[in-house]
């Protein structure tokens, strides 16, 4: 593919935070989808996947000759996945069952080009480890509004000073919302690479952790 441009199909702060760093130029186009709409006996790891590429597939109707990418999250507490809470009353209930819990994180990512019959995808998963909350804890949170727009209700980077997440093993960015180490290996695939960086300007750590 010749200097493809490349559309990122998510209006995530977080996401369009973690490219940014990461150098690459691109155009921000989010895909409108239902992500209720789903089989009750899907699993997690494989519901990522489906709405990673369903809202791939959506924009690249629309942009057919450039690369589309996409990406969702799920929290994941055993085989049953915590998405986007609706409203408050929603992310108090999600907290709540998560609260001193160990569970997984997965994003899945997709990449389509759909002129060039590009499609691929892969997923990525982390473990987290929560701090048993109180019901004060909880409900500052919500009262926040931090919850809104975040898998399971919470994100790894909010709560600074007394952060939700105790340990965790894996991608730290696949926490935030975008699994860097993937994303770059799936865009380099299909000839999208970053803006060199500047020799004074700092590269994002983006390799995976490992603090359980």
């Amino acid at each position: 593919m010749a200097n493809p441009r490349l559309i990122l199909a998510s209006a995530s702060p977080r996401r369009r935070e973690l490219l940014h760093a990461a150098g690459y130029d691109f155009e921000v186009h989010p895909a409108e989808i239902d992500e209720d709409d789903y089989p009750a006996s899907i699993l997690p790891a494989d519901l990522a996947l489906r709405l990673a590429q369903l809202k791939a597939n959506a924009i690249a109707d629309r942009f057919p000759d450039d690369v589309i990418l996409a990406a969702d999250t799920v929290v994941a507490l055993g085989d049953r996945a915590l998405g986007k809470p609706i409203d408050a009353v929603e992310a108090t209930n999600m907290l709540e069952l998560l609260s001193g819990t160990t569970h997984i994180v997965i994003t899945g990512v997709a990449i389509v080009a759909k002129t060039a019959a590009v499609a691929r995808s892969d997923r990525v998963m982390s473990a987290v480890r929560m701090k048993m909350l109180t019901s004060a804890e909880i409900r500052r949170y919500v009262e926040s509004g931090d919850w809104r727009g975040k898998a399971g209700g919470y994100g790894i980077q909010d709560e600074r000073e007394d952060p939700f997440v105790r340990r965790m093993a894996g991608s730290h960015t696949n926490i935030v919302g975008l699994p860097m180490e993937k994303t770059v290996q799936l865009l380099a695939s299909v000839g999208i690479e970053p803006t060199p960086k500047k020799p004074d300007e700092p590269h994002p750590p983006d390799a995976p952790r490992q603090e359980w």
